[in-house]
């Protein structure tokens, strides 16, 4: 094996994805489109980074969006 991962978010932070999510949708149609009140209440990086990071599932909808996105 080469050790090489075929996994697209391997060695990407939460918070770059977070941070190039926001930059390219803001945070009003992150809310729209992933229906996430981290997202939709007053949201900050740090607000968002930790729901995020304790919240799995939320955590793979972020994800797929970023996947989507960099497609």
């Amino acid at each position: 094996m080469s050790g090489i991962s075929n996994d697209p978010l391997h060695g990407v932070k939460l918070a770059t994805i977070l941070e190039n999510l926001y930059l390219e949708y803001g945070w009003q149609e992150l809310g729209e489109t992933l229906n996430l009140h981290c997202f939709k209440n007053e949201p900050t990086y740090k607000s968002c980074l930790k729901f995020l990071r304790t919240t799995p599932w939320a955590r793979a909808k972020v994800e797929q969006l970023y996947l989507k996105m960099i497609k």
